[in-house]
C-alpha cells in the first residue's frame, strides 16, 4: 500500500473517533483525538501511544518503538500490529486506548 493510500485507509478506519485529525510532523503525520496526540503515521506504518496498562499488548505482538532516527526515539509509541490494522473494530479500540489522556 502506498504511503498516501495507507494514511487514507487508517484515517477512514478511525473516522468515528471524536475530534480525529491528522497534522504533518516527524516527516509523517501526527494523529489527534481532540487535543490528545495519540498516533503517528510514518512511512506506511502506524504507531500508537502506549500507557502502562496497554504496553503489554504491544510487547506481546513484538511491536517496535517509533524511531525515525538514532537520535529520535519515542519509546511510548509502538507500531500497531498488522492483525490489529486488518480488524477495524480492534483498531478503533486500540486507538481509543491510545487516545486516553
Amino acid at each position: 500500500m502506498a504511503v498516501d493510500s495507507f494514511s487514507e485507509f487508517v484515517l477512514e478506519q478511525l473516522s468515528s473517533l471524536p475530534g480525529l485529525r491528522a497534522r504533518r510532523m516527524f516527516g509523517g503525520q501526527g494523529l489527534y483525538a481532540g487535543e490528545v496526540f495519540f498516533g503517528i503515521l510514518y512511512r506506511g506504518q502506524l504507531y500508537f501511544k502506549t500507557h502502562p496498562d496497554t504496553l503489554a499488548d504491544y510487547l506481546a505482538c513484538g511491536a517496535v518503538v517509533f524511531a525515525p532516527s538514532e537520535k529520535q526515539v519515542l519509546r511510548n509509541y509502538r507500531e500497531v500490529p498488522a492483525e490489529i490494522l486488518e480488524d477495524g473494530e480492534r483498531l478503533r479500540l486500540w486507538a481509543e486506548k491510545a487516545a486516553q489522556p
